[in-house]
């Protein structure tokens, strides 16, 4: 073997669980990314294994996506969902009876609905488990990430809190996979290197950055981005591979963009009768996505083609092959400038895969079957298991970076978000000091503490500063951070001034119920 590709893909979604309310809008974010990325992701590697192929792929879950996917609430909530979507598709096969061009896309997503929630009843409902699987056999890595995905970059200047979102998801990792994580994705690629010391009391050996991260190492790497660098403190750094990322991310280059595969945005349920389709809305008074789409990309939105599954998944083939043949060319030029075999790191956001790009599972099913059938000069590894076969790599120390816009943290750091950080700040020291207050709670006391962790946590989550940024929901983003950050205070002040309420500290416990056996001594 000349060389080797290590695929990454990137599972994360924001914590959002709302039982007092019987639907919510931003809870379809997890059932579309179940609908439309998990499952079909769970029905590939299924195959992979049925037909024996000898996969080696890695993918992070992030403790919020994974204390979602266990969360009874919402697995109810989801065959709900489910059972919506395969209502509708029957009625959209009625009401196509008589229309040769939608009546079989109308069929496709009867049966595909139908085929995903057998998937998900196989499992027991429980897609963790399900992951769990397939790492234990051999064919996936999964590494965790901060434990709401906290940008660890703006928690650099208080360690209690930066060691609490490493220390909580190594605890909840082990909970889920019954194994330490050996590697890390560190929130948008955020490093500083303040991180390293609580990475390596978690005993995490691997972690990946930006292209710039790795180029601009002191001293600068022998290798570029396709060998790791070892860090000063022992912990190994892969850099991002731009030409691949490239290929599927740019807007002007990347596959998704082909004007023969789905259209995201063209939905039923902006299309038609709003009476008909409100049943299988997640809000009753406003028009949302369905996940039933029947046109392909092309053209103006009044003028769009209409989606030719059989043509789309040749594309997605054709696009694999074109994948393949320039990780190809690029083992070739690496093998004959290094002294070992290169890897060629690529990763990505998981729901780009069949949630924005619909053919995006088919496409990583061609890709993988190709790699292993198709060639003999490079195989598929994991970071880990790279690290394995060969030890031995150049010191260096990584710089500052994310993969953000412009490669620091301005999508984070900003005139629509920074009011959120000096009340965080705030917070943050006040459990460092709550936490050496009671260093042996039992009871109601204990329970507060516990709470006031979770609250700190999620008002952490670098979702809502970037949700800020893009403007895609920014009042729910806004509350969620006010909400999280006056429920702290709250706690706060029972534990310091009053008493604990238990009837209300009872109430947000149901509400923000994940990490049940956070330990709060993280922030002493």
């Amino acid at each position: 073997m000349k060389g080797y590709l290590s695929l990454l893909l990137h599972a994360h979604l924001p914590f959002v669980r709302h039982p007092e309310h019987e639907r919510f809008l931003e809870e379809n974010w997890l059932y579309e990314a179940i609908t439309e990325t998990y499952l079909p992701l769970v029905q590939i590697m299924d195959g992979w294994m049925r037909d024996g192929l000898e996969t080696r792929l890695t993918m992070t879950m992030s403790p919020t996506l994974c204390a979602m996917l266990l969360d009874p609430l919402l697995q109810d909530r989801f065959v709900r969902h489910v059972d919506g979507l395969i209502e509708l598709a029957e009625k959209e096969v009625h009401r196509t009876t008589w229309d040769t061009a939608y009546c079989p896309l109308a069929h496709m997503y009867f049966e595909r609905f139908k085929s995903l929630r057998e998937t998900y009843v196989h499992y027991g409902r429980n897609l963790v488990g399900a992951f769990r699987k397939f790492q234990e056999a051999g064919n996936l890595e999964i590494i965790t990430t901060a434990a709401t995905h906290a940008l660890l970059p703006l928690l650099a200047n208080h360690p209690p809190s930066l060691r609490a979102q490493i220390l909580v998801a190594r605890d909840h990792y082990r909970a889920c996979f019954g194994r330490d994580p050996h590697g890390i994705w560190l929130p948008e690629c955020g490093y500083v290197e303040g991180v390293e010391p609580v990475l390596q009391e978690a005993e995490i050996r691997w972690f990946i950055l930006d292209t710039h991260g790795i180029l601009h190492a002191r001293p600068r790497p022998r290798f570029g981005v396709y060998a790791p660098l070892f860090t000063p403190h022992g912990l190994a750094a892969f850099g991002r591979d731009l030409d691949s990322a490239r290929q599927v991310w740019s807007k002007h280059e990347g596959y998704p963009g082909d004007t023969r595969y789905r259209d995201f945005y063209r939905d039923i349920g902006f299309d038609l009768d709003f009476d008909y389709v409100r049943p299988y809305l997640p809000t009753d008074h406003q028009r949302s996505f369905t996940g039933i789409k029947y046109h392909s990309i092309t053209g103006h939105p009044a003028e769009k083609h209409i989606y030719d599954r059989r043509a789309a998944l040749e594309v997605a083939a054709q696009h694999a092959q074109h994948f393949l043949e320039a990780r190809l060319s690029q083992v070739h030029d690496l093998a004959r400038a290094m002294d070992r075999p290169p890897v060629i790191v690529s990763p990505y956001d998981a729901e780009l895969f069949g949630h924005w790009w619909y053919e995006g599972p088919e496409f990583l099913d061609y890709l993988v079957r190709k790699v292993l059938f198709d060639q003999s000069t490079f195989r598929l590894t994991t970071p880990w298991q790279y690290l394995g076969q060969h030890p031995t790599h150049q010191v260096a120390a990584p710089s500052p970076s994310s993969w953000g816009e412009e490669g620091y943290w301005k999508v984070w750091l900003n005139e629509t978000n920074e009011w959120i950080y000096p009340h965080l700040h705030v917070a943050q020291e006040r459990m460092t000091h709550l936490a050496r207050q009671f260093p042996r709670a039992k009871g109601p006391v204990e329970r507060a503490l516990k709470q006031a962790a979770r609250e700190l946590l999620l008002a952490q989550s670098s979702d809502w500063p970037f949700i800020l940024r893009t403007g895609t929901s920014p009042d729910y983003a806004r509350k969620r951070v006010k909400d999280h950050l006056l429920r702290f205070i709250a706690l706060h002040e029972q534990l310091t001034a009053t008493r604990v309420d238990e009837h209300w500290l009872a109430r947000i416990e149901a509400m923000d119920n994940l990490f049940p056996d956070v330990n709060y001594h993280y922030w002493a």
